[in-house]
């Protein structure tokens, strides 16, 4: 356990770029070899590579958000283990219960918690449908986040690291276990059921996750979580759906136009708030596009 704090510690900046890296190839490999959703054959027009540029784009911008910012995050920690602040400096605990604690504190308050908000408040919300208007759901989408839904992501990870007073080598490994297992549960695969079940006990998996992005309430304003899956069984959010069912999108920007564009995705917080249509009937869906 000492070298693992050690080595989050001090993790050169290189290395978190290859969690990044390394974690979009390896399960773009395996969405490729064994994919949920035959995205070619369903949609003619869907060319994996394209709908990845539109992804790795505002995977781009949210690096630069949070490298511009991360300056906050070590002083907001270092201030917070200095003055004997939040919840981890008030328990005296081994490494390893910290680095339990602390992760579930920190995915309960710097993403669960911001995630169901932003599904509640509307301004936030006009941010946050980006990362919901992807109809091809892969990998990729995991960082598919406008640059203000970032800035909004990274204030409430700050807060988190008050709320827990964690030490910045547990800053890193959560984030580099949320890049990670966000990357993991989009990706478009689905687990054998065993697998679910076992894996579904400790962390939040492709099948859980895929729910939240079907295209329609109340659907949508379910499955919140990111690393752990018990936030949601604890406030009633979880909901279980069959992968063949699910239609991703969202329901008020359907048309490939509104959410193929990287200028209007850009846009779309300063458009007018448009309220959820709901279900489309089976024409309706033959003729979205």
């Amino acid at each position: 356990m000492e070298r693992l704090v050690d080595y989050f510690e001090h993790i050169p900046s290189l290395h978190r770029s290859l969690i990044l890296v390394g974690g979009i190839t390896i399960f773009w490999l395996i969405e490729s070899a064994v994919p949920l959703f035959q995205f070619s054959q369903t949609a003619p027009g869907y060319r994996k590579v394209a709908h990845a540029g539109i992804n790795i784009f505002f995977t781009v911008t949210t690096i630069l958000v949070n490298f511009c910012l991360a300056f906050l995050l070590l002083r907001t920690s270092d201030w917070a283990v200095e003055h004997h602040v939040g919840l981890l400096q008030w328990l005296v605990l081994p490494h390893w219960a910290e680095a339990l604690v602390g992760l579930m504190a920190l995915d309960l308050v710097g993403a669960w918690l911001p995630h169901w908000i932003q599904h509640k408040v509307k301004f936030l919300w006009r941010f946050h449908l980006i990362h919901h208007t992807d109809t091809y759901v892969d990998t990729t989408t995991a960082n598919r986040h406008h640059p203000g839904e970032s800035v909004i992501r990274f204030a409430f990870t700050t807060l988190a690291i008050l709320v827990t007073g964690a030490p910045m080598w547990l800053v890193f490994l959560y984030q580099a276990l949320s890049v990670l297992l966000s990357q993991f549960n989009h990706a478009n695969i689905e687990l054998p059921r065993w697998a679910d079940r076992l894996l579904g006990l400790i962390i939040v998996t492709p099948n859980m996750h895929h729910v939240h992005h079907h295209y329609v309430l109340p659907v949508t304003n379910t499955n919140y979580g990111n690393i752990f899956p018990y936030w949601d069984r604890l406030f009633g959010t979880f909901h279980k759906m069959e992968g063949k069912d699910i239609q991703y999108g969202i329901d008020t920007h359907l048309k490939p136009r509104e959410h193929s564009r990287i200028g209007n995705l850009l846009a779309i917080p300063f458009q007018k708030y448009r309220p959820p249509v709901g279900e489309l009937t089976p024409r309706e869906k033959e003729f979205q596009s």
